[in-house]
């Protein structure tokens, strides 16, 4: 096997990182394949308006029961049986059969009830559709509980594969979820109708248990039906759900609220938002969420040992690593936003005017990339404390803020006006996390991570300037009315940026320019190294 370590713990926030992001980045590459073939299919017209009203309210359901649990308290109490590598199998097993069996059940009747009254949910969730697309809103979603419920079993399965850092079979199901989805695209819906794209999420939620579920035999699960579901710890992770479920249920209703306003838009106005929603997510998911979940473990430990220390350490550095890449994908999703949504979404039926409407609602959520970036981390800092009432706090004031500002901002702006909401409200919910935090801890590692932002700065100015500056030499010699002719200005343009990013990062001696080199020499170029002989090891000894 080319790459022995990758089912092993990941020993380093950084390393941990890595695995993340990079199959992250192959997530999202085959989630931006998935989008292309949508765009290009159906157009930014009814059937994906269908196809993305029809995923909220399970999606809602989903979260507040399932993430509501198991991101605030499942991975702080499992860390008491995981220590130094090593897992107390028969007391991890018995907590994670427990906390499955509550959270299924808890889902199944809420699923249950989802089905029996699809029909007035779909009223609810697009008042602005027509009767036709609300009845096939409704039949979608009676499909996509189903698809959510397996992945409810899969969550749980991953919030172990978390906590004890295998890292890469967690972040390769998400993978094998989007295959599922295309699925659903190429050939389901040939055969029974657009419902085909229902469908295939639920083959994607299939896919992403078994590769959970395979997880979970490597380290030697054991299925038990427990005798009973309410303990000392189960307890616990119900109390702590609490704020957590009142904070996601927050989120959940903002963009409730941003799907019915984007329904009483021009049509369309919901796939276009969706569309650059999910683009600006991955930045935001290789970088933010993958560093937030390789610390979220070290953090959790290290309040469980007193260690506040070592806790502001982890914090600053894996702040200070997420802004190093967060700084250079904002400058690239800003200046070659154009050229990004043409690449992926471009094709069939998705036209200029559709890709011009996409780039400028993905310009506005791309000014909040840093600060969607350090919420995750944020928020897992409050949670290694067992605190989720604070982020619910600060959630809870992020979003009525942003339902105010979308309703200003959408008169003028129409559906860009919810992204510049949206980038509002994140900044305004990092500020706050931010000050409650650092009171609880005194600092937050400020005295790093300033000076090290400044030279980022510096290097992202200079890599801008220079995207800048050479688009416009690119016009007269890449024709950019074909496919390949934007391809080629957009990474002849972004690398040219991105070495320069790189290359004034490294004459200004940036620290966090050696932690990521650092880091990525260690997880990724020594696999592919020889290993040293014998003879080697005693040469290089004596």
């Amino acid at each position: 096997m080319m790459f022995p370590n990758l089912r092993k713990p990941s020993k380093t926030i950084v390393g941990g990182a890595i695995v993340i992001g990079v199959l992250s980045l192959a997530s999202r590459f085959v989630g931006l394949l998935r989008d292309r073939i949508f765009a290009g299919t159906f157009g930014a017209g009814d059937t994906l308006d269908v196809y993305y009203a029809a995923f909220r309210i399970p999606d809602t359901v989903f979260a507040l029961m399932v993430i509501g649990a198991l991101s605030a308290s499942f991975i702080p109490i499992f860390t008491k049986y995981y220590s130094g590598g090593k897992l107390d199998g028969l007391g991890a097993w018995k907590f994670t059969n427990r906390v499955l069996h509550l959270i299924a059940a808890g889902f199944a009747i809420l699923a249950i009830l989802g089905i029996i009254f699809a029909d007035p949910l779909a009223g609810l969730i697009a008042p602005g559709f027509s009767e036709i697309k609300q009845t096939s809103v409704a039949g979608f979603m009676r499909v996509m509980f189903l698809a959510q419920f397996l992945l409810t079993i899969s969550t749980v399965f991953g919030s172990v594969l978390q906590a004890t850092k295998r890292f890469f079979l967690f972040s390769l199901a998400p993978v094998f979820y989007n295959f599922g989805i295309i699925f659903g695209a190429v050939v389901l819906v040939d055969k029974i109708g657009v419902i085909g794209l229902a469908w295939g999420v639920v083959i994607g939620a299939a896919f992403h248990l078994l590769v959970s579920a395979y997880g979970m035999k490597d380290l030697g699960y054991r299925y038990e039906r427990p005798k009973t579901l309410w303990d000392k710890e189960t307890k616990e992770v119900v109390v702590m759900m609490l704020p957590r479920v009142l904070g996601l249920g927050i989120v959940q209703v903002q963009f409730i609220i941003l799907s019915i306003l984007a329904s009483s838009l021009v049509a369309g106005s919901l796939s276009i938002f969706q569309l650059a929603f999910n683009l600006q997510f991955f930045p935001i998911g290789i970088l933010g969420i993958s560093f937030a979940i390789s610390v979220f473990p070290v953090l959790s430990q290290q309040v469980n040992d007193g260690d506040m220390d070592g806790f502001v350490e982890s914090f600053s550095t894996t702040v200070r690593q997420i802004l190093f890449f967060i700084i250079p994908a904002t400058v690239i999703f800003l200046l070659l936003r154009a050229q990004i949504v043409r690449i992926v979404l471009g094709a069939g039926a998705f036209g200029w005017d559709e890709t011009i409407m996409v780039a400028d609602t993905l310009a506005f959520f791309s000014l909040s990339f840093f600060a969607q970036s350090i919420n995750y981390v944020l928020i897992r800092g409050f949670f290694a404390f067992k605190d989720s009432l604070t982020p619910f706090i600060a959630g809870f004031v992020g979003a009525v803020f942003m339902i105010f500002a979308s309703l200003l901002f959408t008169k003028d702006y129409g559906v860009i006006g919810l992204a510049m909401a949206f980038s509002s409200a994140s900044l305004i919910q990092m500020a706050l996390l931010w000050a409650m935090l650092r009171l609880r801890t005194n600092s937050l590692g400020e005295s790093k991570i300033l000076p090290g932002l400044f030279k980022m700065t510096i290097a992202g100015i200079g890599a801008a300037l220079l995207i800048q500056f050479t688009k416009p030499l690119t016009i007269t010699l890449l024709p950019l009315e074909t496919f390949w002719g934007v391809l080629l200005q957009g990474l002849f343009t972004g690398l040219l940026g991105i070495a320069a990013y790189l290359g004034i990062a490294f004459a200004l001696k940036s620290e966090e320019f050696e932690m990521a080199k650092s880091g990525f020499d260690r997880r990724v170029l020594s696999h592919f190294r020889p290993a040293e002989t014998p003879d080697e090891t005693s040469s290089v000894q004596s």
